[in-house]
């Protein structure tokens, strides 16, 4: 399975029955599964099964899911408040006699707002059943394009990542080859700045050459170059393995980041540290696009 993206959207609307619907589903990184649903009163069946088929189908990301359901035509029956029409009887009766009131009638006290109310009629059991199993099954047709949207954005993402361990890899052969890093590079360097201190005064060589020795044995990066080497064989094995892999990325990040630092503080040549501030840069880089792998 190829590297997935904690980032993804899909929508997917449709009708069953007098009822219209829309799922959508919208995630973003994060450092667990976490699950949000929204959905309308008495739709508690199906959160159950959505919740457990995201649980199922998602390793991490942070997960907005939300289901609109609205029915066709405003109403499908109406009712007498009986309350209000007793009240507005009485109230008529009360001022029968005045004579300047016309009379009250049932259909005029039938007008009053409120009197008589639309209503849905509740649907059987059967037609609920099959309401609720067909938003389960568009619940799944949106959840196999959520998944396909966040394998787009996974691909676009290994293709990035795959180019910065590139990066990584030809900047420490850069450093290994560095002509700065060979003892003798060392002594001729020490030798300059001696002169530089002391003019002509004769220097010995065989001192030279142990100082020179000890100063190339401090700024040895051998174990830092080969410990990137073997990070970026660990890196390119992760973007081809299955499963969710963005956590042992991240740490692998950080690994990155530690042999980087190393190499700075060790450099003792302007060239070999130009490359290890390229190599925190694009480390840098690569430690932020990881943070949105699954």
């Amino acid at each position: 399975m190829p590297i997935v993206s904690m980032t993804g959207f899909a929508r997917h609307d449709g009708h069953v029955g007098p009822w219209r619907f829309a799922w959508e589903l919208r995630s973003v990184n994060g450092r667990g599964l976490d699950l949000r649903l929204r959905l309308p009163p008495g739709a508690e069946a199906i959160e159950a099964q959505a919740r457990a088929k995201l649980q199922g189908g998602l390793a991490r990301g942070s997960v907005n899911c939300t289901l609109t359901l609205e029915r066709d035509g405003a109403a499908s029956g109406y009712a007498i408040n009986q309350t209000l029409l007793d009240l507005l009887v009485e109230t008529a009766k009360r001022y029968e006699g005045e004579k300047h009131l016309r009379r009250a009638s049932i259909d005029g006290l039938l007008a009053v707002r409120g009197v008589v109310e639309p209503v849905a009629v509740a649907a059987d059991e059967a037609a609920t059943a099959a309401r609720d199993a067909a938003l389960v099954a568009a619940f799944d047709t949106a959840l196999t394009a959520f998944k396909a949207s966040r394998a787009e954005e996974g691909a676009a993402l290994a293709r990035i990542l795959s180019g910065q361990i590139d990066t990584i890899e030809s900047l420490a052969a850069a450093a290994e080859a560095c002509p700065a890093r060979q003892p003798e590079a060392i002594r001729a360097r020490l030798a300059d700045q001696l002169s530089a201190l002391f003019g002509r005064a004769e220097l010995d060589p065989q001192r030279l050459n142990q100082e020179a020795m000890l100063i190339a044995a401090k700024a040895d990066v051998r174990e830092e170059l080969d410990r990137l080497g073997a990070h970026v064989a660990q890196a390119r094995g992760l973007l081809a393995a299955d499963g969710a892999v963005g956590r042992r990325l991240d740490f692998l990040a950080q690994e990155f980041n530690r042999e980087t630092n190393t190499l700075c503080s060790k450099s003792n040549d302007t060239r070999l540290t130009e490359i290890g501030l390229a190599l925190k840069a694009v480390v840098d880089q690569f430690k932020e696009q990881v943070q949105n792998v699954e």
